[in-house]
C-alpha cells in the first residue's frame, strides 16, 4: 500500500473532512480513502431507456396480448400535401 502526504491543506478543509468522517462513522484517513477512490473510478457506461426499464421491470414477467386479424389490408403512408 502506498502512503501519501498532503501539505498546506487548509484547516477549513480539515475541519471539514474531520465533520464528514465522524458523519460517517470513519477516520478521517478512512473518509479521505473513500473520497480519493470515489473520485477516480470509471464511471458506469449509461444504459438506454429500454435496457434500463428491462432491467427494473424484468422480474415482473411479461404480458401475452392477443392480437387480431387484420380486417383491411395495409396502405402506404401517403406524403403528398
Amino acid at each position: 500500500m502506498a502512503a501519501i502526504s498532503v501539505r498546506d491543506l487548509d484547516d477549513d478543509v480539515r475541519e471539514r473532512l474531520r465533520v464528514r468522517a465522524a458523519r460517517n462513522g470513519r477516520s478521517m484517513e478512512a473518509e479521505i480513502r473513500h473520497i480519493l477512490t470515489a473520485a477516480v473510478r470509471e464511471p458506469e457506461p449509461d444504459a438506454d431507456l429500454f435496457t434500463t426499464l428491462l432491467d427494473r421491470f424484468s422480474d415482473l414477467g411479461g404480458v401475452d396480448l392477443a392480437i387480431p386479424a387484420r380486417s383491411t389490408p395495409a396502405r402506404a403512408a401517403g406524403f403528398a400535401e
